[in-house]
């Protein structure tokens, strides 16, 4: 069997790769041999569907995590130690999946690990950005800190997310009434009232015809259709996880109208922020941003931020880049950031920006319902005249023939 591995080596370097053996205990030994420390390590075969299935179950939610952080850094802050703190959480953790990776966990940590270590082997529970906060926080030993800053980050994100979906309630519901009822006409309706134009030979517009057309289909091969239908939304499913759709779709995003304007701001606020929390506990620039383009979920940020990174690694200025990449990063934050490479207060200026696009996306999230109601019923409006024009023009049609 192959697996696929994530280790570091004795310099610390992180290597992913895979690794050919009969089972996981096996291919780990094999790794551990090669004086490999073995971070996380997972079939590569392919999965069924139930395996894709049984693991979004087992998910861990974002509230489960925030409250998991939130009760760390209290118990951190009371000054009880580590493994007492990471025992108590074990007890009143109620998500099994996060109880069972608290448990093992907190093995690691008595067996020596440090706590960033015994985090890293818990992925994808625990992110890159989340492992490196607590990393550079055990460097300064403000562990606390950090995960007070962490909570608060994953609240943030989950209020943000809940807005959005909330938003979007109101929408889907008037397009899910709209798409019933269409229903109900193109499979009911409308093959009661062919035989009528049929008869009086008029000449049917292409709109009628073809939801005419839709309709037989849907009567005599309704089976069919939600075959073909569910087959599509596997395939486009299945696309959009790949490397290569999610680039797609990434992309897609940030042109929605309203959605777009929204997401990049969030984009920018979530980076920004991470880089001034990453920057201000020790860790390189460079490394910095590649961190913290992690935390944006949007491969297509990410590959612009990394080779951003490269740029700083290479000697260019950080805000020169940003200037260089203003379709991503209005001129403002390369503004600011130049402010802070002049002052050396780079996460400070970082912080700032973060705030000010956290008080937009704020004000985007308040009016967003607002924001949505012209577009939506711009789309509705035009769904139901042609929907009604289908009908309507034969019906036209059909009195003038009579007139003559």
């Amino acid at each position: 069997m192959k697996f696929k591995y994530q280790a570091r080596n004795k310099t610390g370097e992180l290597q992913v790769g895979f690794v050919e053996a009969t089972t996981r205990d096996a291919a780990s030994n094999t790794l551990t041999s090669h004086d490999l420390y073995v971070l996380s390590i997972e079939s590569a075969e392919k999965k069924s569907v139930f395996d894709a299935l049984t693991k979004v179950f087992k998910r861990v939610k974002t509230k489960d995590l925030m409250i998991f952080t939130r009760q760390l850094a209290t118990l951190l802050e009371s000054q009880m130690p580590l493994n007492n703190a990471l025992q108590s959480l074990y007890q009143q953790t109620n998500n099994e999946t996060l109880k069972e990776s608290v448990f093992l966990i907190l093995q690691d940590v008595e067996a020596g690990l440090s706590l960033s270590q015994a985090l890293e082997r818990q992925r994808p529970i625990f992110s890159e950005f989340y492992v490196s906060m607590v990393r550079s926080a055990e460097v300064t030993g403000r562990l606390e800190e950090a995960m007070t800053f962490l909570a608060y980050y994953i609240e943030r994100e989950a209020k943000w997310k809940g807005k959005i979906g909330n938003a979007l309630i109101y929408p889907a519901v008037l397009l899910g009434m709209f798409v019933i009822v269409a229903g109900i006409m193109v499979a009911v309706v409308f093959p009661k009232i062919q035989p009528v134009f049929t008869e009086s030979n008029v000449q049917l517009p292409f709109v009628t015809q073809a939801l005419m057309s839709g309709g037989q289909l849907i009567s005599n091969w309704w089976w069919l259709v939600i075959l073909v239908m569910a087959g599509i939304v596997f395939i486009i499913v299945d696309y959009l996880r790949s490397n290569e759709g999610k680039a797609v779709g990434n992309q897609l995003i940030l042109v929605i109208p309203v959605f777009g304007e929204l997401f990049k701001k969030i984009y920018i606020a979530r980076f920004c922020q991470s880089l001034s929390v990453l920057i201000k506990g020790g860790i390189p620039i460079t490394q910095a941003i590649e961190i913290a383009s992690s935390t944006i979920n949007n491969v297509i940020y990410e590959e612009v931020l990394k080779q951003i990174a490269e740029g700083v690694r290479g000697g260019a200025l950080f805000s020169q880049l940003l200037g260089d990449n203003i379709k991503y990063f209005p001129i403002m934050v390369s503004q600011m950031a130049a402010v802070g490479e002049t002052t050396g207060r780079v996460d400070e200026m970082m912080n700032k920006i973060a705030d000010f696009y956290d008080s937009e996306v704020n004000d985007m999230m308040a009016n967003l319902s607002e924001l949505i109601q012209p577009i939506l019923i711009l789309i509705i409006g035009v769904l139901i005249a042609l929907l009604f024009a289908a009908i309507l023009l034969p019906i036209y049609n059909m009195a003038q023939t009579f007139k003559i």
